[in-house]
């Protein structure tokens, strides 16, 4: 029950920086939603996390980007933002999650001009934010199924990350460890 507060709260919240066109605000929501994804371990709360971190982006680059209907696209945006805060409210999660994928939908179809790099501007944050989710403990194969992606995909991401778990030890440690191990 308090997850799904915070949800709400974290869709409020990006209902606001959207409104004020705030893109470090979004990212900062949008790092929020990493823990509730790496809880819940849904795709609707995955794809909030990938859909504001986009967001962000877009936000961020809207001067070189220069999205004509802009304006509307956000009116429309925060409208299912809103929709899915309401479907959280009430515990209809297959609403939500409809919500965040129509985002999706509307963020892709923006422009003939914008589809590829809206769609590649996606699967950076699917797997941006599927790096975050692996490192609070989440497997690759499961954060990969949330986010649709190939777990190749996302393997040398993980691996390039600084995780204690993966540190090796120098040889002269190993040789030593393996003499105390068999005397």
């Amino acid at each position: 029950m308090e997850e799904e507060k915070h949800i709400e709260e974290i869709l409020g919240q990006a209902q606001q920086a959207l409104k004020q066109q705030n893109a470090f605000a979004l990212k900062e929501i949008s790092n929020q939603t990493v823990h509730c994804s790496s809880c819940f371990q849904d795709p609707g709360t995955t794809t909030m996390s990938v859909i504001i971190y986009t967001l962000s982006k877009i936000v961020e680059r809207q001067e070189t980007l220069q999205i004509k209907r802009w304006p509307e696209v956000t009116k429309k945006i925060q409208s299912y933002l809103l929709l899915a805060q309401q479907a959280v409210k009430a515990g209809k999660e297959a609403q939500f999650e409809s919500y965040m994928q129509r985002i999706r939908t509307t963020l892709t179809s923006l422009s003939l001009n914008l589809k590829p790099y809206m769609q590649n501007l996606l699967e950076k944050a699917s797997i941006n934010k599927a790096g975050k989710i692996y490192e609070h403990g989440i497997s690759i194969g499961k954060t990969a199924e949330l986010l649709g992606i190939s777990p190749w995909d996302l393997s040398p991401y993980a691996n390039q990350r600084d995780n204690p778990y993966h540190a090796t030890i120098n040889t002269k440690t190993r040789v030593q460890t393996a003499e105390e191990f068999f005397a």
